[in-house]
């Protein structure tokens, strides 16, 4: 540990440092006959301990007080005043200040050791609270960080189970993903926000994992009881995601259930209009709709890009909400680079590929 002494004689620097010395040889003691190089000394090697005489020219104890309780190294050490006898108007404004005890002239040794040696050992244990809080605050991001890994694992694994239902699903969701960031960024959401719509995105059609095969992935239009079936998928993904300590797990049941809802109240399942609709899914509802449109299904051909963007201008306002598309067709370069720069992937990416520079 370091003691830092301040006073301008000589004599008392001399006889300060022998009895800090005698309270623990392992010491490191500093001493400084000119306070402004002392406190220079201080703003680069913190001490543990700062022995500061009041009676000095220029600068006096209470001004060095004052600047190292300013500083945010310096604020919690302990700092003892010393003064002469009776001088109670010095001790009140010092307490004032901050300092931690005080020693008076002429001092005596064995009172300096004792006081010395409780506030040193307050000292140590105050570093080793600080060290252990620091040791606790890293564990819990140790933990907190691997509980994200495990997430984002669970929706790759989700993912790659709905890849084996219909082999299109893969680079769908990672393009659809930073589709709905693109979109989220856009209408002025935070950072946070926008990295956990992008994660949760792509278990927006999870619940497709219920529908029977040969209404999946039927090559060709559905029948009503078949359509019936198909849109239960939103409830089955909601299901499967609903209730999890998770924000992300609980953000894609919330996508999961609302993606399909339009704008204009005439989606499923529950016929929500405007508003009411979370946010998340009129985000969603624009970035899966654009991708579904220009991929390749059993069903149907893939759509050019000029024809995918004309439909959703046509159903501003109906389908879409118009401030989720307006942003989305806002970034249409954007748009394109990652429609390009993700074509072949196949699935969903735990780190998200550069799509900022063109292909």
């Amino acid at each position: 540990m370091r003691v830092c002494i301040i006073d301008d004689n000589q004599t008392n620097l001399k006889l300060l440092e022998c009895v800090v010395r005698e309270v623990d040889c392992a010491l490191q003691v500093d001493t400084f006959l000119d306070p402004r190089v002392a406190l220079e000394y201080c703003a680069v090697s913190t001490p543990d301990l700062v022995l500061v005489d009041f009676m000095m020219p220029d600068i006096d104890g209470h001004q060095v007080l004052r600047e190292l309780r300013s500083r945010p190294s310096t604020q919690d050490i302990p700092i003892v005043m010393i003064t002469a006898l009776g001088d109670r108007s010095i001790r009140q404004k010092a307490l004032e200040l901050g300092a931690t005890d005080f020693l008076t002239k002429p001092i005596e040794p064995y009172e300096v050791k004792a006081r010395l040696t409780n506030l040193l050992a307050l000292r140590q244990s105050h570093v080793y609270l600080q060290d252990r809080n620091q040791w606790l605050a890293d564990e819990v991001l140790l933990a907190t960080r691997t509980i994200h890994e495990r997430e984002e694992e669970l929706i790759v694994r989700l993912s790659k189970a709905a890849e084996f239902r219909d082999p299109e699903t893969g680079s769908h969701i990672v393009r659809m993903a930073h589709y709905s960031r693109i979109i989220a960024a856009g209408l002025g959401l935070n950072e946070e926000e926008c990295g956990l719509i992008y994660r949760a995105a792509p278990m927006h059609d999870v619940g497709k994992l219920g529908i029977p095969d040969r209404i999946l992935l039927k090559p060709g239009p559905l029948d009503p009881t078949e359509r019936e079936i198909m849109q239960r998928h939103a409830r089955i993904g909601h299901a499967i995601l609903a209730d999890s300590e998770s924000a992300l797990i609980r953000k894609g049941a919330e996508i999961a259930l609302s993606h399909h809802e339009r704008f204009d109240g005439s989606g499923y399942p529950n016929g929500l209009a405007g508003e009411s609709i979370p946010l998340v899914g009129r985000v969603v509802a624009v970035a899966d709709v654009f991708d579904a449109l220009t991929s390749s299904r059993p069903y149907k051909e893939a759509w050019s890009v000029e024809r995918a963007r004309a439909y959703l201008e046509e159903n501003r306002g109906t389908h879409f909400d118009p401030a989720c598309l307006d942003v989305f067709l806002a970034a249409w370069d954007e748009v394109m680079r990652i429609h390009l720069r993700c074509a072949d992937l196949k699935v969903f990416p735990t780190a998200a590929p550069d799509v900022a520079t063109s292909p």
